[in-house]
């Protein structure tokens, strides 16, 4: 039998009340070696991530993994560390203030925008905790995730419906899976792009870098690399880019099975011995900057493909909290809710907005 949590008073007489959850993937409380083993042991031990037997993962995980990874990690981490702690949690926080605003704006002030984390703190089902005392009834989780992977999004859904199984009076809940080929998405990623040429002038080669998986997930049928393929392919043809003049390859691999290709250091390094000018490097599948952008990727990386013999690398950063990115996002969700708000514009005057205060950006 469910152990059920308690219960919050009844109220009859209020208003159904909606939220959005957006949820990334996580992140240590500080850049510590003792915080970090906590998030890694929360975040390897789902058996989405590491699809390995239990028992034997469990061994290799706690007498080798969380011995050694841990403060290796930490000192990537205090690399970027920002004042106000890790980048990721604080373009969440940020992203999460930026649309509560932009969907009061469209019509729908009655809902609330919360966020959470998978891995760490706040956790999902915290936030769903509160939200139900709260009075919301409910919620469209948003996980942060462009493409759709069985590791990241399936992750979140499954989280949820842990939650749901000790709750005896669930909420009413939506997903959004995921947003690879929405056009606002899209557009966001390459203003960002285009910004930065026209500061910068352009490069030899773009390099578009997804977060990698396990090779056996795109056999297993995960449509991961397809919606990559497709996400980097809308990019490079609203870039008007010929296809020698961009790559698109797979980063963060883990372990010694083969994870999806071709891997981003390897490219870079080949890049790099080829004596390429400039390499421009952007990173479509994250929409906050975090550890695998700002130190993997503008750091490693670059060390790398100068280290091989290339010229000039340029990090282009996420979208983060483009004006450009809230209103494609606000539109998403404002889309995702409907029939569950009372709102007094219709869905075309809510992509209106989110056109205007694109070109506002």
């Amino acid at each position: 039998m469910p152990r059920y949590a308690p219960e919050p008073a009844p109220n009859h007489g209020a208003t159904r009340r909606t939220a959005v959850l957006l949820v990334n993937l996580g992140t240590p409380e500080a850049p510590t070696k003792s915080a970090v083993r906590r998030y890694l042991g929360q975040f390897l031990w789902d058996p989405r991530i590491v699809e390995i037997p239990r028992p034997i993962w469990w061994l290799i995980l706690n007498l080798f993994v969380l011995n050694l990874r841990p403060a290796k990690s930490a000192a990537k981490y205090a690399k970027i560390w920002l004042p106000e702690g890790s980048a990721l949690k604080v373009h969440t926080e940020r992203q999460a203030a930026l649309l509560r605003g932009w969907l009061g704006e469209a019509g729908t002030p009655d809902v609330t925008v919360a966020w959470a984390m998978r891995y760490g703190q706040p956790s999902i089902a915290s936030v769903l905790d509160r939200l139900k005392a709260d009075g919301v009834e409910r919620v469209l989780v948003v996980p942060a995730y462009p493409q759709y992977a069985a590791s990241s999004s399936g992750s979140v859904m499954d989280d949820v419906a842990d939650w749901i199984k000790c709750t005896r009076n669930p909420l009413e809940i939506r997903f959004i899976k995921h947003f690879h080929d929405d056009p606002g998405y899209i557009a966001s990623v390459v203003a960002t792009v285009t910004e930065y040429w026209a500061a910068h002038g352009r490069p030899d080669k773009l390099l578009m870098s997804f977060h990698g998986l396990p090779r056996r997930s795109l056999d297993l049928g995960d449509p991961y690399y397809c919606e990559c393929q497709k996400t980097g392919r809308l990019i490079a043809e609203s870039l008007g880019l010929a296809k020698e003049e961009y790559l698109i390859t797979f980063q963060s691999r883990f372990g010694k099975a083969e994870w999806l290709q071709p891997y981003t250091q390897a490219t870079l390094e080949k890049l790099g011995h080829e004596k390429t000018g400039r390499v421009d490097v952007i990173c479509p599948g994250f929409v906050a900057d975090c550890l695998e952008t700002l130190e993997e990727i503008a750091m490693d990386c670059k060390e790398e493909f100068l280290a091989c013999g290339g010229g000039e690398y340029h990090y282009i950063a996420a979208i983060n909290e483009r004006p450009d990115w809230i209103a494609a996002l606000g539109g998403l969700m404002h889309r995702h809710l409907a029939g569950w708000t009372l709102t007094a514009t219709t869905d075309n005057q809510a992509k209106q907005r989110a056109t205007a205060l694109g070109a506002a950006s």
